[in-house]
């Protein structure tokens, strides 16, 4: 029996599209089938579309972003941005606009985003090409671009990728208002690139990925196979160019690229970090359309390198600023930890695939890890500034260029801001998903989901105070009595498991039990891949009752991970915290955990939008004004979540303790 795939699988819309046998076995439910009402989640999705969506459209035009688009519809002036893939920065504030249209209508905007579209529509060449880093002048085109269409593409002209991001705005757009003058523009670019590359034509591997995964996107609304068809052309074309193989430079050897060897040979994460996890979505879109077993073989691999060896403790990636890059098998610095934003939102993208592919919690794991810690420290507390990169160590006694020590309302290149634009209010598209009669709760987020399973619906209300409290509620309505295997996530860190892996781990397990409830009788359950299955017939207000320890844990990284011996790190539930400057007496780094030292949790509901803070005795090690002895002293430490800090001005940060110092070394700048 055929099945009908929803047009904005991994986006949230559903509209009917054309039938299609092979997809993905778990399907997510779509977001706007998901009405939230908690305050963490809603609180920043309203901040989104109230101040970070316009902040971007007016730094857009501020910048000369908009003005590079009127400017190639005349063919005259200079480019006047930096990067010839800035146009993605007016493509992606469009696609996370169009997200909020359809949960919260605005004429206003709408009509604003129909205005961006026609001066976009007007910058596109007759035959579908569209870069306006080149239509300008194609005499004088930028450095990046190269003198001709396409030559530049495999290094760095960014061509394909501009074409990516258009396409994934213009299918957000199209499902949010069912309007097609922007999708007519990426059809129209698509079918150029059918033309232009395959088998007996051009053959390139695109330089920065997310071509791919905006092909799969227009095949899901079109139904044609061409799109598909050179989405696995681009990812197969990888690791065919000649390189030198023998150079240690990334950008001589391919490996900056994800191109030194094919796809289906590469087993660990590397490269830039950006570019690897758009090219692992696309791989799994590909393999989920296509049944293509080797690209799922590879993904498997490099995504147990990637867990297993190269990621920090609050779920960031690419540790290393030179190249933006995956460093080598547990190369994880902190007072030079890279982690850009972009990467952290790659990261959620490919977990949630990796997920429907798989039914394994482990990737929803690790998608939460990122989604409360290492993502979302990237954009601060007022919805206009933000981190390209999220440090792990700001020190006063160590400074590193690469390192942001404050939030920037904009950077020359502003990829990260406006990719935050397009993924928050996405957030409710990845808490349920269905196979069969199976549902998935993966986060857990109040609100109710309105699902249909096995042509049944049935609603899903969910109560609760996540992530600070652990006790979950679940009100169950199906249309009628229905057999259902609810499928509730029992996360890693409430299973002794800090991570899927052996690359960190807590110090002391523990003892506390997940206890589950139906209707107030405690019930036994099974353990399937990470979920508790809840099998039975489901009845109107039927209500499940989860309760999930949230005592404070204390992290230990693998011993390979030099930086971080002898010292730990903190979590609550899912959430990794630090201890910044302005809590701690004006330092943060020269604090000393002690081993035995409890801690105390807090609700401040006055304090960084509310927050649990957590405080334990501690000591902190203080010099005298003559600068000649060393002593320490008795203080409190207070800890706030990881991704909370910097919104109080700059000074020093640390993610891990020490919990005694064996000695001293004098440093000098």
């Amino acid at each position: 029996m055929k099945k009908y795939i929803s047009l904005a699988l991994l986006t949230g819309l559903s509209l009917p599209a054309f039938a299609q046998n092979k997809d993905y076995p778990i399907q997510p439910v779509p977001f706007t089938s998901v009405k939230l009402t908690d305050h963490f989640w809603t609180s920043r999705i309203e901040t989104n579309r109230t101040v970070t969506i316009p902040a971007s459209f007016a730094r857009c035009d501020s910048t000369g972003r908009i003005k590079n688009f009127v400017m190639a519809a005349e063919h005259q002036g200079k480019f006047c941005t930096v990067y010839p893939f800035d146009d993605t920065d007016i493509y992606k504030t469009i696609e996370g606009a169009s997200y909020s249209l359809a949960e919260h209508p605005d004429p206003k905007l709408s009509a604003y985003l129909d205005s961006l579209i026609t001066i976009v529509s007007k910058a596109q060449e007759p035959d579908g090409y569209l870069y306006t880093a080149r239509t300008i002048d194609p005499l004088h085109p930028g450095p990046w671009a190269g003198p001709e269409r396409w030559v530049n593409e495999q290094k760095m002209s960014h061509e394909l990728y501009d074409c990516g991001h258009m396409y994934e705005a213009a299918a957000a757009h199209f499902m949010a208002t069912g309007k097609r003058n922007f999708l007519n523009i990426a059809l129209k670019n698509a079918d150029l690139l059918v033309h232009t590359f395959g088998p007996d034509k051009k053959h390139v591997a695109p330089g920065h990925e997310i071509v791919e995964m905006g092909l799969v996107r227009l095949y899901r609304i079109t139904g044609k196979k061409d799109y598909l068809d050179l989405a696995k052309f681009f990812i197969d074309q990888r690791g065919h160019k000649e390189y030198d193989k023998k150079s240690k430079n990334e950008y001589e050897n391919g490996k900056y690229f994800q191109d030194d060897i094919p796809v289906i040979q590469q087993d660990e994460a590397e490269g830039h970090a950006v570019r690897a996890m758009y090219l692992y979505s696309g791989m799994a879109d590909v393999a989920a359309l296509t049944g293509d077993s080797a690209y799922i073989k590879a993904i498997d691999k490099i995504w147990n390198n990637m867990v297993g060896k190269k990621m920090y403790v609050q779920g960031s990636i690419g540790a290393v600023g030179d190249g933006e890059r995956f460093g080598e098998n547990y190369e994880l610095p902190n007072t030079t930890a890279y982690n850009e934003t972009c990467a952290a939102i790659g990261s959620v993208f490919w977990n949630q695939r990796m997920f429907l592919l798989h039914g394994d919690s482990k990737y929803i794991d690790v998608l939460e890890k990122t989604l409360y810690n290492g993502l979302i420290s990237g954009v601060g507390l007022d919805g206009k500034s933000f981190f390209y990169t999220n440090a792990m160590q700001i020190s006063n006694s160590f400074s590193h260029p690469d390192i942001e020590r404050e939030r920037s309302g904009w950077f020359v290149c502003s990829c990260c801001p406006t990719n935050v634009v397009r993924l928050i209010p996405s957030i409710p598209g990845y808490v349920y998903a269905e196979q069969g009669n199976s549902v998935y709760v993966n986060l857990f987020i109040s609100g109710t989901g309105n699902l249909v399973v096995n042509d049944k619906k049935v609603s899903i209300t969910q109560e609760n105070n996540y992530p600070w409290d652990g006790g979950l509620a679940f009100t169950i309505n199906p249309a009628s009595a229905m057999d259902m295997d609810l499928r509730i996530r029992i996360p890693g860190w409430a299973r002794n498991e800090a991570i899927p892996s052996d690359l960190y781990s807590y110090k002391m397990p523990s003892a506390q039990n997940v206890l589950i409830k139906i209707n107030g009788q405690p019930v036994n359950y099974r353990i399937e891949n990470g979920y508790a299955v809840l099998s039975k017939k489901w009845v109107k207000n039927d209500k499940v009752e989860v309760n999930l320890p949230m005592n404070v844990r204390r992290v230990l990284a693998n011993s390979k991970i030099d930086n971080d011996q002898g010292k730990v790190a903190l979590q609550r539930g899912p959430i990794m915290y630090c201890a910044e400057w302005k809590d701690n007496n004006g330092l943060a780094c020269n604090i000393i955990l002690p081993k035995a030292a409890e801690f105390k949790t807090a609700y401040r509901a006055d304090m960084l939008n509310g927050i649990m803070t957590l405080e334990a005795p501690a000591k902190s090690i203080t010099i005298d004004a003559a600068g000649q002895n060393v002593s320490t002293q008795n203080v409190t430490l207070t800890a706030i979540p990881y991704y909370s800090w910097a919104n109080r001005g700059k000074g020093e940060m640390t993610v891990w303790f020490p919990e005694q110092v064996k000695y001293v070394d004098i440093l000098s700048k």
